[in-house]
């Protein structure tokens, strides 16, 4: 059985798809995985809302990579799995360089 988790956001996308931010995933983000991160909640709902650029996993179509620019040769990245017509976060970094993929989007 799944402990229920709280969604703490909920964020349109240019894909047309909502993506959900729950608190325990984003306790994972930014309290283990990548604790930059702590902060800048509003900075990734702002890169799922308005991204720069979107690509498709090349290894899961159901996975989408979102980035906007954060600095001089840096992206955050947002990368978010789509499941029955709706999103939620897997992971959300900084970095260096854009992942190949299918372009879905660009602004």
């Amino acid at each position: 059985m799944f402990e229920f988790d709280n969604v703490i956001s909920e964020t349109n996308t240019p894909l047309g798809f909502r993506v959900r931010i729950t608190e325990n995933q984003w306790r994972r983000i930014s309290e283990v995985k990548h604790r930059y991160m702590k902060d800048k909640l509003s900075v990734v709902e702002f890169t799922l809302k308005e991204p720069d650029i979107v690509r498709q996993s090349k290894t899961d179509a159901s996975v989408f990579l979102f980035y906007t620019e954060a600095g001089y040769k840096r992206w955050l990245c947002a990368v978010v799995k789509r499941e029955n017509g709706t999103g939620f976060l897997i992971t959300s970094y900084i970095t260096s360089a854009i992942k190949l993929g299918e372009p879905i989007w660009t602004k």
